[in-house]
């Protein structure tokens, strides 16, 4: 036997770490104007695949502009977007809509539910464009709902459902695809504190599964109830729970 072999008998072969679900590094991004207008500003961010995140600030921050590069909605000025290890500069339109598609879960504050559909036929909709046979998206969809508790709710349309419900099915939605993380922009901004609460132990409920998830939020009492913190001001990361070291100094 060879030292190697030895080596791998006793100790297992070595793996590689796992990539990153989304990292930022060194971003800037700017608006025309006379002067540009400066965004985000040299933001470097990394979230492993497992967290649960919550990115904070005030309006006007930067935290609006950091969720749209995050979720590739929008493009850097400047610097590196890595989405589950795969860096989407110089790729075109059509392929970086192929891998927000495949890659990360959206929720947002207004739900945007199709008023006229059921809610397994909302969630089957996160499913429409990456080739998958109606029967299966869904099945998918049933399964994504039972996941978030409305296993009982299947065929009932938006207008048949509480706010705390519609946001569950866009959670569901957000899941069906088994994304690489969720981008949460401000999940509890429509609903009751009783929904409120609901539906942030939903969230917590889904990270204990093993489900990344970003929380962009206003709300300080909501981000202080996550395990990390990142705080956002004048377009910077003044502040990173997980990351104290890395985050400079107003």
């Amino acid at each position: 036997m060879t030292a190697a072999t030895m080596n791998d008998s006793n100790h297992g072969l070595a793996r590689p770490q796992r990539r990153p679900a989304l990292e930022l590094r060194r971003v800037v991004k700017e608006y025309q104007g006379d002067p540009p207008v400066r965004a985000l500003n040299d933001v470097s961010l990394r979230i492993d695949h497992g967290e649960l995140v919550a990115i904070v600030g005030a309006s006007g921050s930067g935290k609006s502009t950091l969720l749209n590069v995050m979720g590739t909605l929008d493009r850097p000025t400047h610097g590196i977007v890595e989405i589950d290890g795969v860096d989407t500069a110089g790729r075109s339109d059509n392929a970086v809509a192929g891998i927000r598609a495949r890659k990360i879960g959206f929720v947002f504050q207004q739900f945007f539910l199709l008023p006229g559909m059921s809610a397994v036929e909302n969630v089957a909709n996160g499913l429409l464009y990456q080739g998958i046979a109606p029967s299966e998206r869904r099945a998918r969809a049933i399964d994504a709902l039972r996941r978030v508790g409305l296993g009982h709710r299947l065929e009932h349309t938006p207008n048949q459902l509480s706010g705390g419900e519609r946001q569950r099915v866009a959670v569901a939605r957000a899941l069906v695809h088994h994304p690489a993380f969720v981008l949460a922009d401000e999940p509890t901004g429509n609903l009751d504190s009783r929904s409120t609460d609901a539906v942030m132990q939903l969230i917590r409920d889904l990270h204990a599964e093993g489900t990344t998830i970003v929380v962009i939020t206003h709300d300080t009492d909501i981000a202080a109830e996550l395990p990390r913190r990142v705080t956002v001001h004048d377009g910077s990361i003044i502040a990173d729970s997980g990351h104290p070291d890395d985050a400079p100094e107003i």
